[in-house]
């Protein structure tokens, strides 16, 4: 077949890379705030599970922990310096992408990672009774699974931030 008389354009380049600078509003929002508590409360999770003796399920928690909090990283870092478009796909739905991050991931992972280390503190309740001289992981797993809950209640509040926005036709995080 004979090559087209017109061939087609090529696809559009990166986007300028300027300056960088932090977008100051997207700290001071309320999206850019829960953040913050959900970096500083899920580092604590996965803190306190890694350095105690773990096992079984503890480490799909420990694992659930640090993979969503590795990609909020990500979607903070990216937020803070504005350069969401340079995420290929995704930059252009990033209302959406950080919809689903919170609700399906977010709130998922860490729940299930909580109910997790919750159970294993039940399991480890006799502990900590009075006179008990062995090492006790009771505190430390019940710590993680208290940590863990509220950092899935504020992925439940950002998603629903994020839900909220997208309703009203909103297309940016702030």
């Amino acid at each position: 077949a004979p090559p087209p008389a017109h061939p087609l354009p090529p696809p559009p380049g990166p986007p300028a890379r300027g300056s960088l600078s932090l977008h100051r509003a997207y700290l001071r929002s309320p999206l850019g705030l829960l953040r913050l508590g959900q970096l500083a409360l899920g580092a604590a999770f996965w803190v306190t599970v890694a350095a105690h003796k773990y096992e079984g399920a503890a480490h799909f928690a420990l694992f659930a922990a640090v993979l969503v909090w590795l990609l909020t990283l990500a979607l903070f870092g990216l937020s803070l310096l504005g350069r969401w478009e340079l995420v290929p796909w995704l930059g252009s739905r990033w209302l959406l992408t950080n919809l689903v991050h919170d609700l399906a991931l977010g709130v998922g992972l860490y729940a299930a990672a909580a109910g997790i280390m919750g159970h294993k503190a039940k399991q480890r309740s006799f502990c900590n009774l009075p006179g008990y001289s062995q090492h006790c992981l009771y505190s430390a797993y019940l710590s993680a699974s208290i940590c863990g809950g509220i950092t899935a209640c504020l992925y439940l509040f950002s998603g629903l931030y994020c839900l909220l926005r997208r309703c009203q036709d909103q297309r940016d995080i702030i």
